[in-house]
């Protein structure tokens, strides 16, 4: 089929989602899922004593791929039912069981099943994504644990980290992400067959009253479709709230991102982490020189969209009337879909950011030598004292000097010159090789190199071994 040009289609889906996300909400993945309940429904239908033949199982599980959309547009047109048109499409194509599909079944039986269904297959894609992402930063962080780094708080110098250590944070967050993931994903359970209003009396009449029956029935099509069971009770819907749980798990992974995204954006103006660049990128169409953070800046773009989307789902939750209203189904056609799309977009572009990010070592360097006569001072002090020294006076010296040192760097453009002032000060008493002594940022780190030791070998490995099998064949051991 060629591609159409004249009319609108999903950024979401011609440039960011991936072909396996996209499948995964695609009308094809939809409508035999849908087959695939009424073939379940039907086989237990016919194992707990219905009038249900394996004859018209089996034609319908030979015609489950062989969807003929033109016929469903046709009946829907005339219908005005979507549900209906498919089982009168599908009916053309399995005679022999048209008369058994969908039997003592609503609507929501396929619509909300299917739906349960593609999101827990969704977030099991999101799952690998966030493993990949753990995957590369876990290297990333082992790789740099003991390089200093300025540390910022209200992006202003602060005491020192290392570039290890802060891939820590952003990995902690992405790790309560993947957690949340695996939590959401041991809740779902399918909404089952539960009848127009969910009391199951379509079902209660065609098994005479059997409730027995009725929940073998559900727990047999529950194991067929791969859920451990079904919603305890329910209108004629699951529970709204579902979604907007879902939703909400997917808009954490987009606040994870987003900070993510952010901090290697600021990183890149002081040009000491950056981004993978292509040989031939072009970073700016009139500037020809722009390294710009493009992937980092189209996560920050694709994150916002989630985090607007999650109160989608929430209003809805909040607006259902009593056992069904239809005002949710417009809503959630858009609303899910395009959280997971665009999730997938952004786990992506994580994937590729991190398993390419350039570490500029001269630069941090320089940028801690600018700070680090500030940050030693108070080492120096001490070490004053411990010469004879008065630390009330010392500690007034330094002050003067550092605010002289900071008049210098600030209004005069050069460089920090506290060293060679406190050399200079016979307070002091110290040269300024004993002085630049004091200058050795492997001294101000405190416990980060340990720290991302720890962090990777108690909460990172394991969660690569238990996912090793979504690696690409890279079994990651950490030199920890």
């Amino acid at each position: 089929m060629n591609k159409r040009y004249d009319r609108y289609e999903s950024p979401l889906s011609s440039r960011y989602a991936s072909d396996e996300m996209q499948y995964i909400f695609s009308p094809i993945k939809k409508f035999t899922t849908w087959r695939k309940l009424w073939i379940a429904l039907a086989r237990a239908e016919m194992e707990l004593g219905l009038p249900v033949t394996q004859e018209q199982i089996d034609e319908m599980e030979a015609n489950v791929m062989n969807v003929d959309f033109d016929a469903a547009n046709r009946y829907e047109r005339e219908l005005r039912h979507d549900v209906m048109a498919h089982i009168h499409a599908w009916g053309d194509q399995c005679p022999k069981a048209m008369p058994i599909i969908h039997l003592g079944a609503t609507s929501c039986y396929v619509g909300d099943n299917t739906d349960m269904i593609l999101m827990k297959e969704a977030l099991e894609l999101v799952r690998a994504g966030l493993v990949r992402v753990l995957s590369n930063l876990a290297q990333f962080a082992d790789s740099y644990k003991s390089l200093p780094t300025l540390g910022f708080t209200h992006f202003q110098a602060a005491q020192l980290t290392t570039v290890g250590k802060r891939a820590t944070l952003w990995m902690n967050e992405f790790l309560m992400d993947l957690q949340e993931v695996e939590y959401r994903l041991t809740t779902l359970k399918l909404l089952g067959s539960k009848g127009t209003t969910g009391t199951q009396a379509s079902f209660m009449e065609l098994f005479n009253g059997d409730h027995d029956k009725i929940r073998q029935m559900e727990e047999k099509i529950a194991a067929e479709m791969g859920f451990d069971g079904v919603v305890p009770v329910s209108g004629q819907t699951y529970s709204r709230k579902v979604d907007s749980f879902v939703i909400n798990t997917l808009a954490g992974i987009a606040q994870s991102a987003s900070k993510f995204a952010t901090d290697l954006r600021l990183l890149s103006h002081l040009k000491e982490v950056e981004e993978p660049f292509a040989k031939k990128q072009i970073g700016s169409s009139a500037m020809p020189y722009k390294r710009n953070p493009m992937r980092c800046e189209r996560i920050c773009a694709l994150s916002r969209y989630v985090l607007s989307d999650m109160l989608n789902p929430a209003i809805t939750s909040s607006t259902q009337w009593f056992e069904r209203t239809l005002d949710d189904s417009a809503n959630k056609r858009l609303s899910v879909p395009e959280a997971f799309l665009a999730v997938d977009a952004i786990l992506s572009i994580c994937q590729n950011v991190t398993n390419g990010m350039v570490v500029h070592e001269k630069v941090i360097e320089k940028h801690i030598m600018e700070e680090l006569p500030f940050m030693a001072s108070e080492n120096i002090m001490m070490d004053a004292v411990l010469r004879g020294g008065n630390r009330q006076e010392l500690h007034e010296q330094i002050r003067v000097h550092s605010l002289e040192a900071g008049y210098n760097v600030k209004e005069r453009g050069l460089s920090n010159n506290l060293i060679d002032l406190i050399a200079e000060d016979p307070m002091f008493g110290m040269t300024k090789e004993e002085l630049t002594a004091h200058l050795e940022p492997s001294r101000y780190i405190g416990r980060a190199p340990e720290q991302v030791t720890e962090f990777l070998k108690n909460d990172i490995q394991p969660v690569l071994d238990k996912y090793a099998h979504l690696l690409d064949g890279r079994q990651v051991e950490l030199a920890v």
